[in-house]
């Protein structure tokens, strides 16, 4: 079975996994409607009996290169005034809320907001050339996506913090000795190694499974609504700072920023 939402393609074999593919390359840049997509496409296979766990993954070069600074920022008036469609927050606490695990096949780039969408799954499979950034404060920014809570539970508030303030990023092989990912293969093996363990999960009771989730992640879609929430907040009031035009200016010219504290 082969589904679209929008730019997203859901294809569900016989063995009650479900691969979601985000189809954006080769950057899968997300916005308002990639998310809400991803959303739908999760609320439908949370409604179907032969789907048990989702395989998310990306087709082109990166998983995730997060938001497209060229572009009016994702949940801002501007954006909202020209896109027409709502919070992007929102839309993300529905990916948190679904009942179903997913299991996150990271190829390339999970930058930004990337990592904040690699990280609203269960489990991340990766390899050597993975890369992984929370590189917020590099561009004069706050995280988001809900980071402030998923990230220190993967990687502990220690290593989230060293994450979060320098923004550096991380290969595949670090990421997997600190948790970010839960198995690391070779390039070639990223998805049917990512399918592998999504068809092992679905080899247990469904119900037992959802269960179990639902007792190990209690009040999650409250506690990440309320993070990002507060995050909206400080996204919304360092947009405003030389700062954040000096890091993206610089992101874009490819040379180091310099930040003035305004």
């Amino acid at each position: 079975m082969r589904e679209a939402f929008g730019d997203v393609i859901v294809t569900t074999g016989d063995d009650f996994v479900a691969t979601v593919e985000i189809c954006r390359p080769p950057n899968n840049y997300f916005d308002l409607d990639l998310i809400r997509s991803l959303a739908d496409a999760y609320a439908a296979i949370d409604s179907r009996a032969d789907s048990r766990v989702i395989v998310l993954c990306s087709e082109g070069k990166h998983f995730c290169a997060g938001v497209d600074f060229a572009r009016p920022a994702p949940g801002s008036a501007a954006a909202r005034s020209e896109e027409g469609i709502g919070d992007l927050y929102g839309e993300a606490a529905r990916l948190f809320a679904s009942r179903t695990p997913v299991v996150a096949a990271i190829q390339g780039a999970a930058i930004g907001g990337g990592l904040g969408l690699a990280c609203s799954a269960d489990f991340r499979v990766g390899c050597p050339n993975s890369r992984f950034a929370a590189n917020f404060a590099r561009l004069g920014f706050h995280h988001g996506f809900g980071l402030s809570l998923t990230l220190p539970a993967i990687v502990g508030r220690q290593r989230a913090l060293e994450m979060l303030y320098t923004g550096r990023r991380l290969g595949g092989e670090e990421a997997f000795a600190i948790g970010l990912c839960d198995r690391l293969v070779g390039a070639s093996e990223l998805r049917p190694s990512a399918h592998a363990l999504a068809a092992e999960i679905a080899l247990s009771a469904p119900l037992a499974v959802r269960a179990i989730r639902a007792t190990m992640r209690p009040d999650l879609v409250e506690r990440v609504r309320a993070a990002m929430e507060h995050e909206a907040r400080e996204q919304d009031r360092l947009r405003q700072s030389k700062d954040f035009a000096e890091g993206v200016r610089a992101t874009a010219e490819r040379r180091p920023p310099r930040f003035s504290g305004r």
